[in-house]
This record gives structure tokens, C-alpha cells and sequence, in this order.
């Protein structure tokens, strides 16, 4: 928290609670009055993200989780690109893993993204993002619905992504927009069946029946034991999914495919 009060930017900075018990979010209304404090009754997960972009009021939205924070400067560069770039809907930011600012092995995937550049974009096209280190317009994000309230974390910021491109928005992997995080050491609770799961429900709201089918079978098969869990929990939402299932332009589904491709090479 203190490190966002100290950017050059002077950012307005909304703190979303995670239903904590620990008090805190008095703690952090006492400490730091200026900071806007959203205390939900229950745990939401990663669609706090949503209610924080609504409560914001200005046309760019910087998400940081508890873990990470923006370099000096970051903020105003990827305002700078947003002004540039009219169809720039998100930035993914060039993430620095503390101690010892390690790049992230996903900067280098992004960076090397093999989608193809028909929109001017400040940098490679992606179809994914982090969202500890990713700057974004506020309406395009809203207008795409925001992070899902039933994902929880884990993978949850794919199904945002692919929205986002299918409503004509570009995303772009800028490497001097950056971001640092310094995550607990340890394995994630979200990873392996919660994070295959939302992968699962992201393929089938999206893809037509066929891929959806295939990639459903490969994240099975290459699951590490999570694959069969993560298929009994995502049929559990079949109902919802169902029901929510919007298949994406072709251009979109083209462009996952080629990720898809990149990433069995």
C-alpha cells in the first residue's frame, strides 16, 4: 500500500477486502484515510477485481494484487499508450518477480506471441494477461463483464481476455510498463483442479464444440493428476455454462489456436 501512495502519479487506490477476518480492512481505512475501502460479506475471489473497476471514476484502471506493485513511472507511460493507441483495450506489464527482479517466464511467452499484428498496438498481441500487473480501460472492461464470479482464482483472467478481443478491443504485452510482485514462496491453493476447472468453463463459454471438445480432452490427459477432478467440478457448472455459452469470432478462435500451436512446440 505504501508503495502505491508513493508513485509520481498520485493514483486514486481502491482496496477490495477478501472477506478477511484479521481486521484488515480497518486497519487499512485507519493507516491510509485517502485509500477507498470495499469490504464484501463473502469471499468473491478474482470478480473483486469488477467491483473495484466500478467504484473507480477515471477512464484507465491499474490492477495490483497484494503481492505486487508498479514501478515508478509505469502508470503514466501506459496512460501515455492508451492516448496513443485509440483500440488499446489492456497492457499486460513486463513483470519483475522479487526478490532479485526475475523476469517472468510469462513476459517471455508474451513477448514472443505469434498472433498477428493487424491492429496498431504498442507492442506483441496477446490473448492473456496476469492481473497482479496489468493496466486496462475501465469501460471495455465493464462492457466485457470483468473478471467471472464463479472462477475464484486461478486462470481467471483468460475468459476477460478473449472477451475483450472479441469485442474488438487489442491487447498488447508492453515491455516498459513494469510491474513487480513478490509472491509466498510455496504452491498456490488455485493451482492444479481450480485453475484446470476454470480453464475447462473458459473453453467451453467460448469455443465451438469441436475444439472445445479437444482442448478439453488435453487438459485432461495433461493435467498431473489434476485433469479428472477439474472435469467432475467444471460439469458441475454445466447448467450456468450452458446457458452462458457465447462462441467467439473466428479471427479470436484463430488466434487461441495459434497460441495453442505455439505452446505443444
Amino acid at each position: 500500500m505504501t508503495r502505491l501512495e508513493e508513485l509520481a502519479e498520485r493514483p486514486r487506490v481502491i482496496v477490495v477486502d477478501a472477506a478477511s477476518t484479521d481486521g484488515t480492512a480497518s486497519a487499512i481505512r485507519d493507516r491510509f484515510p485517502d485509500v477507498t475501502v470495499i469490504a464484501p460479506p463473502r469471499d468473491i475471489g478474482s470478480a473483486a477485481r469488477t467491483l473495484g473497476a466500478e467504484a473507480a471514476d477515471t477512464p484507465l484502471i491499474a490492477f495490483s494484487d497484494d503481492d505486487s506493485w508498479w514501478a515508478s513511472g509505469a502508470l503514466r507511460r501506459a496512460a501515455d499508450l492508451f492516448e496513443a493507441y485509440p483500440r488499446l483495450g489492456l497492457i499486460a506489464a513486463r513483470i519483475l518477480v522479487e526478490p532479485g527482479a526475475r523476469l517472468d517466464p510469462t513476459c517471455d511467452a508474451m513477448r514472443d506471441s505469434p498472433l498477428p499484428r493487424d491492429t496498431p498496438l504498442p507492442g506483441p498481441p496477446v490473448l492473456g494477461f496476469l492481473a497482479c500487473a496489468a493496466v486496462a480501460r475501465r469501460s471495455a472492461v465493464l462492457a466485457c463483464g470483468g473478471f467471472h464470479v464463479r472462477y475464484g482464482f486461478g486462470g481467471e483472467e483468460h475468459l476477460l481476455a478473449v472477451d475483450m478481443a472479441a469485442a474488438g478491443w487489442g491487447l498488447a504485452y508492453v515491455d516498459t510498463v513494469v510491474a513487480h510482485h513478490e509472491p509466498e514462496s510455496g504452491p498456490r491453493s488455485w493451482r492444479g483442479t481450480p485453475e484446470l476447472r476454470n480453464q475447462m468453463w473458459s473453453t467451453w463459454l467460448r469455443r465451438p464444440l469441436a475444439r472445445a471438445a479437444c482442448h478439453t480432452m488435453a487438459l485432461v490427459r495433461d493435467g498431473n493428476g489434476h485433469g479428472v477432478p477439474a472435469l467432475l467440478a467444471a460439469m458441475r457448472g454445466l447448467p450456468w455454462v450452458l446457458r452462458e455459452r457465447r462462441v467467439i469470432p473466428d479471427d479470436v478462435e484463430r488466434g487461441l489456436r495459434l497460441l495453442e500451436a505455439g505452446s505443444s512446440d
